[in-house]
């Protein structure tokens, strides 16, 4: 098995981790990282053909990889799938909600069936995760914890409305959860990329993208998948057990570009 570049081997040692979107992008790299630290990783999404090559290539590293295709928004769908997944390969002991996706539009051209698709698909299906995950903790009396993959940025968005009110609200839900679960144990964080170089990039144009912001970043470049794997990787380690309700910007200080100062 392919060592961590960053953690101690077996750090993950006997978890099992539940990755949703996790057949590219962020969340392959979380999976990766995590199977690379000993955990035995669960992936999920809605393209079986892709979850099928991702975790083929993950058990060509060593790593315990299995796949489960997923929609969730579909409630009923979610609540089989964490039966199936339990029954074989036990409960996940973390999840990571890195399942999303939104398109670039004014608002003006967002119609109602495509703001409700976005936060159906961000908002209401991390939820169903979430509840579904902690449900089954709370029966069995066992810790768990559960990092959302949002946007570093929590305010406004040009071309990103949709996505924008649906990030925040799921930055929103995270403390809240945090807050009400934690008498059952469960740890709920979430993490906020900013410009990361993976397959969805190239869907949006270069204005839309973000890569026009990268030359004015305090680290004036793109972001690469393993480095959120790694601060995922450290939350759901002995470090982040005093971590919780917590939001984690990751994006090369790109917020703090338009308050640079230009002589």
């Amino acid at each position: 098995m392919t060592a961590s570049a960053i953690f101690a081997d077996g750090l993950l040692d006997g978890r099992h981790v539940l990755v949703t979107g996790g057949g590219t992008g962020i969340g392959l790299a979380i999976a990766r990282e995590c199977g690379r630290l000993g955990a035995r990783v669960t992936l999920a999404a809605r393209r079986e053909n892709i979850l099928a090559e991702a975790c083929a290539a993950l058990k060509g590293e060593g790593i315990d990889a299995a796949w489960r295709g997923l929609n969730i928004r579909d409630n009923d769908a979610v609540l089989a799938a964490y039966e199936s997944i339990a029954a074989e390969r036990g409960l996940p002991d973390f999840l990571v909600n890195n399942a999303g996706g939104q398109f670039g539009a004014k608002a003006d051209d967002i119609s109602a069936n495509g703001f409700r698709a976005v936060m159906d698909l961000n908002v209401q299906g991390n939820w169903q995760m979430s509840h579904a995950f902690a449900q089954r903790h709370r029966a069995a009396g066992t810790p768990g914890r559960i990092v959302n993959i949002v946007f570093a940025h929590t305010d406004a968005m040009v071309f990103f409305a949709h996505a924008a009110a649906a990030r925040a609200a799921v930055v929103n839900l995270t403390r809240t959860l945090a807050l009400e679960w934690s008498e059952h144990g469960i740890l709920v964080n979430a993490v906020g990329p900013g410009p990361v170089t993976t397959e969805g990039v190239d869907q949006y144009d270069e204005e839309m993208s973000g890569s026009r912001l990268i030359e004015r970043m305090p680290v004036g470049r793109w972001g690469r998948p393993e480095e959120v794997a790694w601060l995922v990787a450290y939350l759901l380690g002995p470090a982040g057990d005093w971590i919780t309700g917590s939001f984690f910007p990751l994006d090369g200080g790109a917020q703090l570009a338009g308050r640079r100062f230009e002589p």
